[in-house]
């Protein structure tokens, strides 16, 4: 029998996409997959390393891959690996470091390993779109990988030296790997890479390469991963108006202050990023908008902080991804005065926190009484399905003998749940 194997992925939706093709991978040649709680043969971990909780998480997990079994194979890889190679060899406890460009032949590398061949992770063939599709998923949309890399170089941010230039996918690639993913029983599919709004291959931009796969034939809808307020206009704004085009964008704003943006070099200011949620809402007016919120980034005053709480009570984002600003070495803002003690940091994401539950709250009440196409994701033991609504709201209804898996059920929203992160409840 052949050996089990384990995985954890940390961070972006691009890590899972990555290792969602790895499992395939591995499942396809009759590995069984385990859970990272469980004892293994190998580990895989995929690593993150955008903020330092981000390292912290990443380093814990390695830490309980080595303690499960310290007998196992250990592969470590994803953007720490590229940050931060030398320290994690230093551990002694990894059997094999794997930058980014190298990810896509982890499975050589491990099935070479165990059938008696050592290789070198840098013997591996460098290749960002080297995955094949994932048959196999860990989840029940189907991640599709469009572009990697960045050349904005935010000044808090890493990522540019951690997952390279930018590199846009070519299209042939790209529909090949929708229909077959389609062919296995998808139908939702999540476009995602690290800048995914300057995708751009042989005159094909961002905006032409949805409007293609729109076109695409079959019972699916697509749904935009993390995209930045750049690169396209109002033509993907009318293609919202598709059927298969979800009605929800995580656009990331970052700050509401237009001299914080300015600082971070941010490729836009507060009133362009006003302007297309109001152009979105204005054809759609229950669009989804959720975003990222760094708290505290050097020389961030009160009135910038104020700035950023107006945008969210205006905007209305139903979802907010609250960050405290994490210092990164080698980026602009490490070398910037003023930065802001972490209590002030701490206290300004709580505040960001405590408004993006009201909105949260707020947005989800307005599907009380209407209708949502729900992706089943999960069949508890009580009976009951859960999965996610075209708007990408979370929603759960008693199951009968029609639900399945990763087929789609119309249902009607009748309340909302009374905790934290509330669901919407529904009926068929």
């Amino acid at each position: 029998m052949k050996e089990k194997i384990a995985f954890k992925t940390l961070g972006c939706r691009l890590n899972q996409y990555e290792t969602d093709s790895l499992v395939s991978d591995f499942v396809n040649a009759g590995y069984k997959i385990v859970g990272f709680g469980e004892n293994a043969d190998a580990y895989i971990v995929n690593t993150c390393t955008v903020t330092n909780m981000g390292d912290h998480k990443s380093r814990q997990t390695i830490n309980q891959a080595y303690r499960r079994n310290k007998e196992a194979v250990l592969v470590v890889t994803g953007c720490m690996v590229n940050n931060y190679k030398e320290k994690l060899e230093s551990s002694g406890r990894i059997t094999y470091l794997v930058e980014n460009e190298r990810k896509a032949s982890i499975f050589h590398l491990l099935d070479s390993h165990f059938h008696g061949e050592i290789i070198h992770p840098e013997e591996l063939a460098a290749n960002k779109f080297g995955y094949g599709p994932a048959e196999n998923s860990l989840h029940t949309r189907s991640l599709i990988k469009v572009q990697d890399g960045c050349d904005n170089f935010c000044t808090f941010c890493i990522v540019p030296f951690v997952r390279g230039r930018a590199e846009s996918r070519p299209y042939e690639q790209i529909e090949k790997n929708i229909r077959e993913v389609l062919d296995f029983g998808y139908k939702e599919i999540v476009l995602t890479g690290v800048n995914i709004g300057r995708y751009e291959h042989n005159g094909l931009d961002f905006e032409c390469l949805v409007e293609r796969i729109i076109e695409i034939p079959g019972d699916f809808r697509i749904r935009i991963s993390s995209i930045e307020p750049e690169g396209f206009g109002d033509k993907l704004f009318q293609l919202f108006e598709h059927p298969k085009l979800t009605p929800h964008l995580h656009l990331c704003l970052q700050s509401g202050s237009e001299k914080i943006l300015l600082k971070m070099r941010r490729q836009y200011t507060v009133g362009q990023f006003t302007a297309m949620t109001d152009r979105i809402r204005a054809k759609i007016p229950d669009f989804n908008f959720t975003t990222d919120i760094i708290a505290g980034f050097p020389g961030e005053t009160d009135k910038d902080f104020e700035d950023s709480c107006k945008i969210v009570e205006k905007i209305g984002f139903s979802h907010i991804h609250t960050f405290k600003y994490s210092m990164r070495s080698g980026t602009r803002a490490e070398r910037m005065p003023d930065h802001i003690p972490d209590n002030v940091k701490n206290e300004r994401s709580a505040v960001i926190r405590e408004l993006a539950e009201k909105h949260k709250r707020n947005y989800r009440n307005t599907f009380i009484g209407k209708t949502q196409t729900v992706l089943v994701e999960k069949i508890d033991r009580a009976g009951f399905a859960k999965g996610y609504g075209e708007h990408y709201v979370p929603i759960r209804f008693k199951a009968d003998e029609k639900t399945s898996l990763k087929d789609f059920r119309k249902v009607k929203i009748i309340q909302i749940e009374k905790n934290s992160n509330p669901s919407l409840i529904a009926t068929p």
